[in-house]
């Protein structure tokens, strides 16, 4: 519904440019980005993230280092062995890492599927404070996606300040 009336208002902007001239009109932007990188709950949520996934990260990155080490040892040692055992070693070698790829998808898949999950929770809260901004202050329209904006406009500052009590 709110996109609707942002819709409808920019529409309006088109049949009627007079409305853009307003003196009673007051527009806002906030910069979805920067509240995701550099407010509390979002720099919480990250960290929380990074706790939560690494011990998984240690377990792939020892995975990929006993890859890499088997495969230094089978080249070194590849001359002074018969073929049936370069192939057996090759054969576990191949084993392993499609074991260290599945893990390292399934770890990238999990963690994006949480960060979004906590970055939901973040947008939820800090669009609740850019509400509350936009009534205190009188806003008609405040938007988070824009091509262009003039800095005059800019409350991602007010909004990381106020979501610091979050």
């Amino acid at each position: 519904m709110k996109r609707f009336a942002g819709l409808l208002f920019v529409g309006l902007l088109f049949v009627n440019p007079s409305v853009a001239y307003s003196e009673d009109l007051k527009l806002g932007f906030v910069s979805t980005e920067r509240v995701f990188r550099e407010s509390g709950p979002a720099v919480k949520a990250l960290k929380a993230l990074e706790k939560e996934f690494a011990p998984r990260e240690q377990s792939i990155k020892k995975l990929g280092k006993q890859v890499r080490d088997l495969q230094s040892k089978l080249e070194k040692d590849s001359v002074t062995m018969s073929e049936s055992q370069r192939r057996q070693r090759e054969t576990e070698i191949a084993k392993i890492n499609r074991e260290f790829k599945r893990e390292q998808r399934e770890f990238r898949e999990d963690l994006n599927m949480r960060r979004n999950e906590e970055l939901s929770v973040v947008l939820q809260i800090a669009n609740k404070v850019i509400e509350e901004i936009a009534e205190a202050e009188n806003f008609d329209l405040i938007l988070q996606e824009a091509v262009y904006r003039s800095p005059r406009i800019d409350i991602t500052d007010q909004v990381i300040k106020a979501l610091a009590d979050k």
